[in-house]
């Protein structure tokens, strides 16, 4: 439970005043600890005095979003602890980065958690309302995997998405079709490799905010999507913002919390108690 949510629940009487200065009292970090060490059989597992990690269980209520985990070059141990913390904590966990074998091993602690091969994403998510309109375009199907994890770093926070794909400006009249969609969102995600034009060009189309996506995707002289980086920074399109190559997570975060202060001003919302 979050600080609004415990102080309705006293206002309502649905718990007491100890139980919730017992909830205040908590540590602002759960800590993960244990060391690993290898038994018989050769099986991992985890003995005294080792703290690999202290999962922030206050993030929500100081950003507005929870704690992700990104699963690659953890160790498998690390990780389905992690997990295992995370999900009994707060009930949903989301990860990105995390590779097939992982998930087999997570899913022997959370049975019902989902892997999408496609993006690496690995989580276990409540139901929820998705709200506003963000826009996820690629240039190619090759871009495809980084959109996927910007698109469902959003959903999972509650953001309604459109996916647009295989727009680039190699076939402009597709773009160009699909117009009328990209102009109604919030905010747009164009992830492009190659030369990364896509985001320029739909940054001269709409009025909202366009968040470029380089992607390491492309020939030689593209150099893993420095070439794509380079020249969305060079945009002069306006209102064009750039993120690390390849951070479909970081654009699908960014994404969210426009669209949020969006809807807030569509309901004329002036603070979060409003919701």
């Amino acid at each position: 439970m979050q600080t609004r949510e415990i102080l309705s629940k006293v206002k309502t009487g649905e718990i007491s005043i100890e139980e919730a200065e017992r909830f205040f009292k908590k540590e602002p970090f759960l800590e993960c600890t244990g060391a690993l060490e290898t038994g018989a059989g050769g099986k991992t597992y985890f003995g005294p005095g080792y703290d690999f990690a202290r999962l922030d269980t206050h993030r929500e209520i100081r950003q507005g979003f929870p704690e992700v985990v990104f699963c690659e070059n953890k160790a498998d141990a690390h990780l389905v602890e992690i997990y295992r913390s995370l999900y009994e904590t707060f009930g949903e966990v989301f990860g990105t980065r995390a590779s097939k074998s992982q998930y087999e091993l997570v899913r022997q602690v959370i049975p019902e958690i989902v892997y999408d091969e496609i993006s690496g994403i690995l989580k276990k998510e409540k139901e929820k309302e998705k709200i506003g309109n963000v826009v996820v375009c690629t240039a190619g199907t090759a871009d495809v995997p980084v959109a996927e994890e910007a698109a469902q770093t959003a959903e999972y926070f509650g953001t309604k998405v459109v996916r647009i794909y295989d727009v680039g400006v190699s076939g402009l009249h597709r773009l160009l079709y699909q117009l009328d969609e990209i102009q109604k969102a919030n905010c747009v995600i164009a992830v492009a490799g190659m030369e990364g034009a896509l985001p320029g060009v739909i940054g001269g189309l709409v009025e909202n905010p366009v968040i470029a996506v380089p992607v390491a995707v492309g020939y030689g002289v593209s150099a893993g999507g420095y070439a794509a980086l380079l020249s969305m920074l060079s945009s002069c399109a306006n209102g064009v913002a750039v993120v690390n190559i390849g951070n479909g997570f970081g654009a699908g975060y960014l994404a969210t919390q426009i669209n949020r202060l969006a809807v807030k001003g569509t309901r004329g919302i002036k603070n979060d108690s409003e919701w």
